[in-house]
């Protein structure tokens, strides 16, 4: 079973949705959207994953309802990590119709991931 936690803006307030994703199938469905998903690998006990939720929550607000940011705990999904070989920790991918469009492990700053974003619009 995956758990996945998604931002997304309803009258400027940030909403945590978690969603439970029980195959790889579930797991096509969310990235197969008209518009990008940006996926954060992540776990609590590291730090640069941690400190990346305030960036994370910054692009959900800029992005609104033209793109969604869903963070994944690698603890409580380690075969989707081990299927889209996740390594290093924040590991940050970008989906488009069902396509991973960009990918990068470390940190990132939210002007960056909201250009990234807005490019895939």
């Amino acid at each position: 079973m995956f758990y996945l936690i998604v931002y997304y803006t309803i009258y400027e307030i940030n909403v945590f949705l978690t969603q439970n994703i029980t195959n790889m199938s579930k797991f096509g469905e969310l990235v197969d959207s008209n518009i990008p998903i940006l996926l954060s690998f992540y776990t609590n006990w590291n730090n640069p994953s941690v400190q990346m939720h305030a960036v994370l929550r910054d692009v959900a607000a800029a992005m609104g309802d033209n793109g969604k940011v869903v963070k994944i705990d690698i603890e409580k999904n380690p075969k989707l990590s081990e299927a889209l070989r996740v390594k290093g920790l924040p590991t940050l991918m970008i989906y488009k119709s069902g396509d991973m469009v960009w990918r990068q492990s470390g940190e990132q700053d939210a002007n960056t991931l909201i250009g990234l974003m807005k490019d895939f619009i």
